[in-house]
C-alpha cells in the first residue's frame, strides 16, 4: 500500500511522522494534507539514510538545488561538492540533472551522499543515451524512455520529472501562436522534436497508466513538469502553456486515484502581474496540488543576476501560494554553475521562501524575524549571526569589516542608532 492510500486510510505511519516532526506541525496535518492531495511528502524506501520532508499547503515553503553531470569536463566528484555546497546553505531537497557522462554512477553516488529527496529528469539519460548510441535523440523510443524512468525509481530517487501533459495539442497551440521563445525547456524540446518527427503522440502521455505503476510500485512521487514554460515574458499565459496546464490537471487526478503523490512543476518567464493569475489557474486546474516553480523569473534582463531575478519572483509567488522553489543561479542563460554559485541560488531561493512564508503570516517565520529583530536590538552579534540565514557568511563580513570593534555595527560605528536610542530611552539591552 502507498504512503498516500495509507494517509487516506487515516494511517500514520513512519515517513509521515518524520516530516511532522521536521515541519514542527502535528502529524495529523500532514496526514490529511497527504491524503486530500494538498501535500506530498517524497520519500522513496529504497533511498537510505533520508530524511523525510513534506511540501505543500500550509508547511514552510521550500527550496531545490540542481546539480549534475552537465558537460564533457564534469566529474561527479564536482557535483558532489556542490551538492555538500547545497545542503550546508540549508537547501531542502536537490534534483540531478546529469545529461551527459557515467549518469548511472552520478545519481546513485548524489543518492548515498544525500539525506534530503532527490529529484531526476529521466528522459534527460534517454536523449544521452539514445544520441551516443545512434547518433540521435530521434531513433530513442518509448520502450526506452520507460526502461529508464524504472531504473530512477528502482536506485531510490524520491520525486520524478517527467513532460507528461505536452501533447500533440499542446505543440498545435504553440505552434499557431507565435511565441517569442517557442521552446526552451530541455526535456521538452527534444521530446516535442521526437513527437514531430514521427508523428506521433507523447508516449509520456500514451503509457502514463505505466507511469502510475512504476511510481506506485516503488513509491516514488511524480513532480510533472511543463514542457511548455515560457522562455521569455512576452509568452506568458499563452494558449500552450494553459492547454498543457489543464491537461496536467486531469493527470493529477489519474495519480491520485492510482495512490501515486503528485506535484507540478511551473513557469520560469513572467511579468510580475502575472504571478497570481498564474498560481490561481493551476491551483483551480490541478485540483490543489502542490506547485514547484522555477524561479520565476520576473524580467529578461537579469543576465548575470538572475538569482536576484528568481528571489523576488519566488517571494511572490510563495506567498500567493506556490510551496516550493527551485533555485536559480548566477549563472542561469550563461553558463554552468560553479560551487560558490551553487551556495548563492540556494541562500536567495531560501530568502525568497522566508520572505513568501512571513507574508502568509506563517508563525515560525514571523517568531525567526522577531528573534533577530530583538537581538539587533541587543546588539547581540553572536545571536544575530546564529539566527541568519547564512550565519557563516554574515560572520565572515561581521569580522573582516569591523577592525576591532565589537560593540557596535560597521555602519554606525560610535554613532549606533540602537546604542543611542538606549542611552536616551534607558531601553535594557545586553550588549555582547
Amino acid at each position: 500500500m502507498s504512503l498516500l492510500e495509507e494517509a487516506t486510510k487515516g494511517v500514520t505511519i513512519e515517513q509521515l511522522q518524520a516530516a511532522a516532526v521536521a515541519e514542527g506541525v502535528s502529524v495529523a496535518v500532514i496526514r490529511e494534507g497527504v491524503a486530500d492531495g494538498t501535500i506530498v511528502v517524497p520519500c522513496n524506501p529504497a533511498h537510505k539514510g533520508l530524511r523525510p520532508m513534506a511540501i505543500g499547503k500550509g508547511l514552510r515553503t521550500k527550496v531545490s538545488a540542481s546539480i549534475g553531470l552537465d558537460s564533457k569536463d564534469g566529474t561527479v566528484a564536482c557535483e558532489l561538492e556542490k551538492l555538500g555546497a547545497a545542503l550546508s546553505a540549508g537547501t531542502d531537497a536537490v534534483m540531478d540533472l546529469s545529461a551527459t557522462g557515467d549518469m548511472d554512477f552520478a545519481r546513485r553516488a548524489i543518492l548515498s551522499a544525500s539525506p534530503v529527496p532527490v529529484g531526476t529528469l529521466p528522459l534527460y539519460q534517454t536523449i544521452a543515451e539514445a544520441s551516443q548510441k545512434y547518433g540521435s535523440a530521434l531513433r530513442m523510443t518509448p520502450e526506452h524512455m520507460l526502461e529508464t524512468i524504472e531504473q530512477h525509481a528502482a536506485d531510490g530517487v524520491d520525486f520524478l520529472a517527467l513532460h507528461c501533459a505536452t501533447t500533440m495539442e499542446t505543440v498545435e497551440c504553440a505552434r499557431n501562436e507565435g511565441r517569442i521563445d517557442p521552446l526552451v525547456s530541455y526535456g521538452g524540446s527534444h521530446l516535442i522534436g521526437w513527437m514531430v518527427h514521427h508523428n506521433r503522440e507523447n508516449p509520456l502521455y500514451e503509457n502514463y497508466d505505466r507511469i502510475l505503476e512504476i511510481a506506485g510500485q516503488y513509491g516514488v512521487t511524480l513532480s510533472l513538469a511543463d514542457g511548455m514554460r515560457p522562455g521569455c515574458l512576452a509568452d506568458s499565459l499563452g494558449a500552450a502553456q494553459v492547454q498543457e496546464l489543464i491537461i496536467l490537471g486531469e493527470l493529477v487526478g489519474r495519480a491520485r486515484k492510482a495512490g501515486v503523490q503528485i506535484m507540478v512543476k511551473g513557469p520560469g518567464h513572467m511579468p510580475l502581474n502575472h504571478i497570481k493569475d498564474t498560481i490561481t489557474l493551476q491551483k483551480s486546474l490541478c485540483k490543489g496540488a502542490p506547485y514547484f516553480v522555477f524561479g520565476p523569473l520576473l524580467t529578461d534582463l537579469g543576465v548575470g543576476y538572475d538569482h536576484i531575478n528568481a528571489a523576488i519572483g519566488g517571494a511572490i509567488s510563495s506567498w500567493y501560494g506556490a510551496e516550493f522553489l527551485c533555485y536559480v543561479t548566477p549563472a542561469e542563460h550563461i553558463g554552468n554553475p560553479d560551487v560558490s554559485q551553487v551556495r548563492e541560488g540556494v541562500i536567495a531561493a531560501r530568502i525568497a521562501a522566508h520572505a513568501g512564508d512571513l507574508a502568509k503570516g506563517m508563525p515560525q517565520a514571523i517568531q525567526w524575524d522577531l528573534d533577530i529583530s530583538n537581538a539587533r536590538r541587543d546588539l547581540n552579534w553572536i545571536e544575530q549571526i546564529r539566527l541568519a540565514i547564512d550565519p557563516q557568511y554574515a560572520e565572515y563580513i561581521r569580522k573582516t569589516r569591523n577592525e576591532g570593534e565589537i560593540s557596535t555595527c560597521a555602519m554606525c560605528g560610535k554613532f549606533c542608532a540602537m546604542a543611542l536610542i538606549a542611552e536616551h530611552l534607558h531601553f535594557d539591552r545586553t550588549v555582547c
